[in-house]
Order: C-alpha cells, then structure tokens, then sequence
C-alpha cells in the first residue's frame, strides 16, 4: 500500500516539475527574444531547449555543485529577472541558485537578492552592433553561421551580413549551400529556416537577409555594395594564415578587422579566457583563434601552470578524421593522411605543444607534442603526460580543476565532467572548448595523465565567438 502511495507522489512531483520546466523554459526564451538577456546554467545554454534538457541540466549543475538545486530554484529566480530591469547580458541562473542556496536568509527577496548581486550590470556600457562576414563556408563557417543566426536575439551584438565563397553562385550552388547549412551529419538539423532569393543570391536565415559573394580575392570585394560597414571578417578558409596575407581583407571597401580560425603567423593567436584581454581590438587589427587542440588544452594548462608549475610534459591528441585526409587510399602530400580516414588510426603530427606558449609564455620549450587521427568524425582528446614542480594527489588536481570550472576567468573554457561513462559522442555540442574527465585523472606525486575532450568543431567554433565578441566590443555584460 505505501509503496502505492509513494508511486502516486511521484508521478505527481514529476506533473508539477514538468509544468515548472514549461513555464521556466517560456521566461527563458522570453527574456532572450524580448530583453537580450540569455540565461545559460553552468555555462550550457538554456534558450530554445526542452523540457527533457532542461532538466537533465538541472541535474548536473546539482551533482556539480552538490547541492539540491531543483526546477522550483531556478523558476523562482527566472521570475524575479523578469521584475528587474537589466541591459542586454548573459546571466548564470546555475550560479545564481547555488548563492542563494548559500545565502538562504539573504537571498529570502529573490528581487533585492539579484538586484544586489547584477547591481554592476546598470553601469555596464551600450554596445553597438557589429556586422560579420564568413569568408568560407566549411565545417567551422557553417557552424558560426549556425550560432551566430540562432543567438541573433535582437541583433544587438554580431550580425552576420555576407558568406564569400569561391566559384559562380549559381541556383543549384545556392540551394546546395542552404541545405548544407540545414542539415548536418554530425550536428543535426539547424533549428531554424534556410530559405534562398537567388535574385539577390542570398540565403534567407530566419528571415533575415545573408548576401553569398563570390570571389577569389579578398581585395576586390565591395562590402559597402551590400549596405555592410565596418565588418569583421572571420577567414576559416585555411588559405591565409599569415599577417601579409590576411591583411589583404583590410583593402576591401567596408572590412575593418579580421579573423583568422587557424593557428597564424605574425599575428596574435588568442585562446579566448586565457590571453584575449592583452591584445586590445584599438591597437590590433588582425587576430587568430589558435587551434581547435589549442583551444582545448590550454585553460587546462594555464590552472597547472599558476597554481604547481610544470616542469615538462608530453600531448599526445586522440582527434577526429579532418577534410585534409582521404576518404580512400589515394596520393596525399603527407603519407599517412594519404591512408582512408574512416578506416585507420592515423599519426600524423600537431602544433598545439607549441603553440601554447604564445598564450602562456612560461611554457615555451616544455611541451612535445603529437597527433593521431582516428576514425570518429568528431569529437577529439587532449591527453596531457606532465611533470609538476609541486607533489600533487587527484583529489587536489580534480578539485582546482572544479574551482576553476564553477569561478574565475574560464568558466566559459573548462567543463568538469563527473560523468563514468563518458565517451567521444557524448561530448558532441559541447560550447566549452575543454571537458575535463576527472574520472580519468591519474597521479603518481609530480606525473599527473589528464584527460581533455573536445569538440573539435562545436566547442572550436564557440571560442571563434567568443573572440569575434571581444574584436567587436559587442561583449555583454556577464555574471559566471
């Protein structure tokens, strides 16, 4: 009988918690269509989801954190946003709930609560909107096309105005690029609408107009043409890596920055969180995103650096095929990437020990690195053999690691998985560039073997954003 009973009361609680996602999920969405204010939890993006996703973030942030933060928690303070007024920004509701659940007896008025907690958000400045051109339309292009067009809001930040390609635009070129951009392998379908005005040659994303430009060279482009202004120009065409190269954007009429989603030479490559705020968008004009690898092990490297010193230490990458190799055995400039993708473990070689002393100088020469490619076709791991200057246990390396990922500057970088079983597709739309696997960690006093998923195209393209953002001074205000 009671255990009757108790099957009842739960199949009630979960009633009321459904309906408390619904309502949650409609303040979200309306917060971010009607006031600019996205809401994420932890870092995972909280506009457009369902119910089901809602709450099985609800339940990491819970286990994350340890604490019992519920549904109710986060209605209760999505109710109370809605009570105040605050400029377009970017709120944590996960870490929001976590300091009022610290704070009970001062967070009882969820208005003053959050009034206290966002009040340096009423001095934060007005930004002003930044038109972007995607030269190329690859794997990362459609991917920024795809979130940049999804978390457009009310156009007060990026704005994607053009995609330059190269070959004639024809009607059936327009409808192939649409559909590539609807519907991935990897991704799934984009949740929205791709339309096309061949008249115009553009493609039509939500409504909104994207103008496809053809041309070879990026000197002779009109973008004033287009009604485009002051632009930046994302290059993840993999044709231009260097500044003399790359500078051959800034001649066109109506392009102001660039750049780059490649690791460059003679410009600054930046891993957003880690080394952005040295390189001010005044004094700079063209700027790299590093690599997807760079990316990923970095903010990883910059928490063991700062807090135990690394003496030296070896990456080997475990990552996904990549459109340079060859479906099938065929003639290839490099021999083992001549070999079918889909079928082989490939080693081949990869920059990211190097490059990470170009956003932490103290590393320079203290990195070996290496690659192989295997047949996953996304999805990539950061396996990190270092020698620290300090004796560490796996309790103290898991636990910084936590910190960082729950405050600080890299919230948006490092994810802390507690999950036992993950593996290379669950990691797939991810927007952290590093997912930590703090199951995986291994210590033996200063050795620790760390860990380090990535999407290498998802989580990538996140950062690419990221930057364009700071290049753009179109950075909300954020409270992580």
């Amino acid at each position: 009988m009671s255990t009757t009973l108790n099957y009842e009361e739960e199949v009630s609680e979960q009633v009321i918690n459904r309906r408390a996602t619904i309502e949650f999920i409609t303040i979200v969405n309306d917060l971010w269509y009607e006031k600019s204010i996205e809401l994420v939890l932890f870092r995972n993006s909280l506009v457009d989801k369902r119910a089901s996703e809602v709450l099985n973030l609800i339940n990491y942030a819970k286990e994350f954190i340890e604490k019992p933060i519920s549904i109710q928690d986060a209605l209760r303070i999505a109710k109370a946003l809605q009570q105040i007024k605050l400029p377009s920004s970017k709120l944590d509701i996960g870490k929001l709930a976590y300091e009022s659940y610290l704070s009970p007896k001062t967070a009882e008025d969820k208005v003053e609560f959050l009034k206290n907690k966002l009040e340096k958000a009423t001095i934060s400045k007005e930004i002003q909107p930044k038109d972007v051109v995607l030269y190329g339309f690859g794997r990362i292009g459609r991917l920024l096309a795809r979130e940049l067009m999804s978390k457009m809001g009310k156009g007060s930040q990026l704005r994607l105005r053009a995609i330059v390609t190269r070959g004639e635009i024809t009607q059936t070129v327009l409808l192939k690029r649409a559909s590539l951009l609807s519907i991935d392998s990897v991704h799934g379908d984009f949740l929205g609408t791709v339309q096309t005005d061949f008249d115009r040659k553009a493609l039509i994303i939500n409504g909104t107009t994207v103008y496809m430009i053809s041309s070879n060279q990026p000197e002779d482009i009109e973008y004033t043409k287009y009604g485009i202004k002051d632009a930046l120009i994302i290059d993840n065409t993999g044709a231009f890596t260097d500044k003399v190269a790359l500078s051959r954007h800034l001649k066109a009429s109506g392009a102001s920055k660039v750049l780059l989603t490649a690791p460059g030479k003679g410009i600054p490559n930046i891993v957003h969180g880690v080394n952005h705020k040295q390189y001010h968008p005044d004094t700079v004009d063209i700027f790299s995103a590093a690599s997807c690898t760079t990316n990923a092990i970095t903010p990883i490297l910059k928490v063991l650096e700062d807090n135990f010193g690394i003496h030296k230490g070896h990456l080997e990458t475990i990552h996904a095929y990549t459109n340079d190799q060859n479906l099938v055995d065929n003639m290839h400039r490099k021999y083992r990437r001549g070999r079918a993708a889909a079928l082989n473990m490939v080693i081949t070689e990869t920059g990211a020990g190097a490059a990470v002393s170009k956003a932490i100088p103290a590393l320079e020469g203290k990195l070996t690195s290496n690659a192989i490619r295997v047949p996953v076709p996304n999805g990539s791991l950061a396996i990190l053999n270092l020698q620290l200057r300090t004796k560490v246990s796996k309790h103290t390396v898991n636990s910084l690691l936590k910190k960082y990922a729950l405050e600080g500057d890299l919230v948006e970088q490092i994810k802390y998985s507690i999950d036992n079983e993950l593996v290379s597709s669950d990691i797939i739309g991810s927007t952290a560039p590093s997912i930590f696997d703090s199951k995986a960690t291994i210590t033996d006093k200063e050795t620790i073997v760390l860990y380090v998923w990535y999407d290498n195209e998802y989580g990538y393209s996140h950062q690419v954003i990221r930057l364009a953002k700071h290049i753009a001074k179109v950075r909300r205000y954020t409270y992580y």
